[in-house]
């Protein structure tokens, strides 16, 4: 699976079109499909992006709630029915339609946020407040992570 790290802003042309960052377009070359799919975030003014493997894994994981339950039809319309095929042009770039640009506000540049196994396209400034926000719960918080110690390192 494709890991995205690091913050770029890539300005959007005229026609809708913006660049994908090289290392994601990199990370995203084993792909069959050439280009990313994006979905508009049901919390945050942003558009959640990865590759075909990644939106494999969110189908996977809706076959753990009950089929045809609320839930599980609230998830597969926020996740799968805004979701969209945007493959990637010569230059690496993609398309955004409209819908997208308009939940996630962007008009002139968009902000590729790395999330780990996904990444974010979000208009750059409202990124950097969200970022900074993050960074303050998380402080006040004391959010940590666990440690997973690999059975080779450990002595067993």
């Amino acid at each position: 699976m494709a890991v995205f790290i690091d913050t770029f802003v890539n300005k959007i042309d005229r026609k809708g079109r913006v660049s994908v960052p090289a290392t994601f377009r990199a990370a995203l070359a084993e792909q069959p499909f050439q280009g990313i799919v994006a979905f508009p975030s049901f919390q945050l003014n942003a558009l959640h992006c990865a590759g075909m493997d990644w939106m494999q894994s969110l189908i996977d994981s809706t076959q753990n709630v009950d089929l045809f339950s609320q839930e599980h039809d609230e998830l597969t319309a926020a996740l799968f029915a805004d979701a969209k095929q945007l493959p990637f042009d010569g230059e690496g770039r993609i398309m955004l339609p409209e819908a997208l640009c308009a939940h996630a506000k962007l008009t002139e540049s968009a902000a590729f946020a790395g999330r780990g196994k996904y990444f974010e396209i979000w208009e750059p400034q409202a990124l950097e407040a969200y970022k900074a926000e993050a960074r303050k719960r998380a402080a006040e918080k004391q959010r940590t992570l666990r440690q997973h110690v690999s059975d080779q390192g450990s002595g067993k």
